[in-house]
């Protein structure tokens, strides 16, 4: 079996409060993008789970999201067989896309089907937030609004059909270090949720792209000012907004013209500001 696990960014990414048992309070609007790693899986003779990838540096042991996921269906379910898995790697790690989130998720669906265990998306979304907040919007995705940690998740209408770049420096920016560098009295600009979800009930992308903000941006982008340098470099060439994904240091930049985006893409591959390139479009639960 063979699955794709697609990439996420945050069209909006507030941060409430910093909880007493130290985790924060978010409210973000999150987007699957068509830009995914490849799973496969197949039942083996041998009991136990092996995993391989095609990046040396990807751990093959319970370290990795995948390997944790697929052992936590298999443990609670006393399956006896074993699995065998390979993990194709082409989200950016350490990018702010969710890759390693989703590629948990879809060891969770693909474990749920090979062996035939029966259990439903919200059951699985329930067992996917012991891996990671993130995890169990992946098993859902498309548009969404979520809170709490990130676990609190409300479908959305589906996201105006639009291109998305993605450009992505190269530095890698931990989650730990974007919470570091968040001060939560300083934060001067917020994105609209409440505005943006409006919008997209409305179908209004350009409304939807004036009330983008990632309150994460100014201390990750004062560290690493090639964020903003994307940033520019997409606006001036048609992107209705450019913004930082997550905790970084990935920019996607949202386009209503396929053409203005595929010339931004060869232009950004000549200049050198991002490292990993990418044009690609949104996707929806409908599809």
């Amino acid at each position: 079996m063979r699955l794709r696990a697609m990439a996420k960014i945050n069209l909006g990414l507030d941060v409430i409060r910093k909880r007493e048992d130290g985790y924060h309070e978010v409210r973000m609007i999150m987007q699957t993008v068509r830009m995914y790693d490849t799973l496969e899986i197949r039942k083996k003779q041998a009991p136990g789970i092996s995993l391989r990838s095609n990046l040396p540096y990807v751990p093959s042991d319970e370290r990795n999201l995948v390997y944790k996921a697929a052992k936590i269906l298999m443990d609670e379910f006393h399956v006896e067989e074993g699995l065998s898995m390979k993990l194709t790697k082409s989200i950016p790690v350490a990018a702010g896309m969710a890759g390693g989130s989703s590629d948990a998720a879809a060891a969770f669906v693909g474990v749920n089907r090979l062996f035939r265990l029966g259990l439903s998306q919200e059951e699985l979304m329930k067992r996917a937030i012991q891996v990671g907040a993130d995890v169990p919007y992946c098993v859902m995705r498309g548009t969404a609004l979520a809170e709490g940690i990130g676990e609190k998740l409300t479908p959305l209408p589906p996201m105006p059909e639009c291109c998305v770049l993605i450009g992505k420096p190269g530095i890698n920016v931990s989650t730990k270090t974007a919470y570091e560098n968040l001060r939560l009295d300083t934060i001067q600009k917020r994105p609209d949720i409440d505005g943006m979800i409006e919008a997209i009930r409305n179908q209004d992308l350009r409304s939807i792209t004036e009330k983008m903000e990632n309150v994460f941006e100014p201390g990750i982008m004062e560290k690493y000012p090639v964020i903003g340098e994307i940033e520019r470099f997409m606006e001036e060439r048609g992107a209705l907004k450019a913004m930082m994904s997550g905790s970084g240091p990935t920019v996607f930049g949202i386009f209503e013209d396929r053409e203005k985006m595929f010339a931004a893409s060869e232009a950004l591959k000549k200049s050198g500001l991002a490292k990993t390139v990418f044009a690609t479009r949104i996707y929806n639960r409908s599809e």
